[in-house]
């Protein structure tokens, strides 16, 4: 087996070069035995750590040679997914709590390279004795302090006194000033640090002040006035969540909740419709301040402020990633107190009273019951909408393509009449259920 040259992968991620981070991650991790790669959220950690890790596995092996614990399933599939895109030839698998384990004990079967999950389902796994540790040689710990915050310690510190071929640690984060437990192993790690002297650069903070307490009515003119572009809320409470996200639908404000309490399905579609344009307001909890993959968020609001400075620093790094520019709002009450985390106020906005509802998006997003499992790509889904659905390439969006379903953006004046044109008719073959994702 021939491992791609790093142009290759580079390429099938849509990547043009690495970036200085992940030079620098690539040559630490690469080197040395133990590393805490600390880097802002969006700066491109999984990348950072997999392709040296992709050049540390054997080819002659046949067991699970890397173990990445994670804090959430959604951090564990994007990891999978990276991997997967990157298609080094070797196998990865990710393992969470929710998925059927019959499902991956099957899977090991065929051991993967590279095993990915959050710590309760790998600690299962273990205790199950269902796959090796004898080759298991490389471990990351992403999002470790995360993982730690959540309640995590136990079962990582179990997994890890189960793994005694380690020879390489590797310690992932967003979050400065680090304290390392010692159950990690991880005793003198080479550093790799790009939170400190490079934060989110185009990151520009503005406080709104609200005359209620309950500031749903700021909120809804600060959408107003910021239009429509991508923006995620966040509050602290589920229950929060879905009483703002019914409020703004009142006022004939699109938009979209997110949160733990939610099924997989749920998450999985509210994401894509939010990251294809499909919706423009994504109202959520913390969970969505971690690890997902939500590229171009423009405007972030803290409707509640986190209760730490760590929190807030992940929250406003899912915007102005990469070199670009984003806005974080603080929506305040006009007697509520800055945290002693944030010493130092932002500029008062002062809000417009005359802007319109923003209008909803021009996109929807459409589900087909098929998928990589099926053999469907993304080339097949373009075909089959524009010759058995009689819409145009300009009216196709963003399509993502799973293992066993399928989403695909297409201009709302145009669903109607793709869905009566393709009911009856089949994909390479198949007649496949489509559609409209909610």
């Amino acid at each position: 087996m021939q491992i791609p040259p790093i142009k290759d992968i580079l390429a099938r991620l849509a990547i043009n070069s690495l970036n200085q981070m992940q030079e620098s991650a690539y040559t630490g991790i690469s080197k040395e035995k133990e590393i805490l790669l600390l880097s802002p959220t969006g700066s491109g950690k999984t990348l950072g750590f997999l392709l040296p890790i992709l050049h540390n596995l054997k080819k002659t092996s046949n067991g699970v040679q890397c173990l990445i614990l994670v804090p959430s399933r959604e951090l564990a599939l994007q990891t999978e997914q990276v991997w997967k895109t990157m298609s080094t030839g070797f196998k990865a698998n990710a393992f969470y709590g929710g998925h059927d384990i019959e499902t991956e004990i099957n899977s090991l079967a065929e051991p993967p390279a590279l095993l990915i999950g959050t710590p309760g389902r790998i600690m299962d796994h273990i205790t199950r004795y269902t796959f090796s540790v004898d080759a298991l040689t490389t471990l990351v710990l992403d999002e470790f302090d995360k993982s730690l915050s959540l309640g995590f310690e136990e079962e990582m510190s179990f997994i890890i006194s189960k793994l005694p071929r380690i020879q390489k640690r590797i310690l992932v984060s967003a979050t400065p000033a680090i304290t390392i437990p010692s159950f990690t192993g991880v005793q003198n790690p080479a550093v790799i640090d790009f939170i400190s002297e490079n934060g989110a650069s185009g990151l520009d903070m503005r406080m709104v002040i609200s005359d209620e307490k309950d500031k749903l009515n700021t909120l809804s003119q600060l959408l107003c006035y910021i239009g429509a572009e991508s923006t995620l809320i966040f509050c602290n409470h589920r229950e929060a969540v879905e009483r703002i996200s019914k409020h703004l639908a009142e006022r004939s404000i699109d938009n979209a909740f997110f949160h733990g309490g939610l099924e997989q399905m749920e998450r999985e579609q509210t994401l894509i419709r939010f990251r294809n344009g499909s919706v423009y307001f994504l109202v959520a909890t913390d969970l969505a301040a971690r690890g997902l993959d939500i590229p171009s968020v423009k405007h972030i609001v803290h409707y509640h402020l986190p209760g730490t400075s760590e929190e807030f620093i992940h929250r406003n790094g899912r915007t102005a990633r990469m070199n670009a520019t984003g806005t974080a709002y603080l929506l305040m009450h006009k007697e509520e107190q800055l945290p002693a985390w944030l010493p130092e106020a932002p500029p008062v906005l002062d809000l417009p009273q005359d802007k319109p509802i923003p209008p909803a998006t021009l996109w929807a997003t459409i589900y087909i019951s098929g998928g990589k499992k099926d053999k469907i790509n993304k080339t097949d889904i373009v075909g089959f909408f524009l010759k058995a659905g009689g819409i145009e390439k300009t009216e196709l969006g963003m399509i993502e393509v799973k293992d066993h379903i399928s989403f695909a953006a297409v201009k709302k004046n145009k669903v109607k009449e793709l869905l009566h044109k393709v009911q009856n008719e089949k994909m390479k073959g198949k007649k496949y259920k489509v559609a409209v994702a909610r």
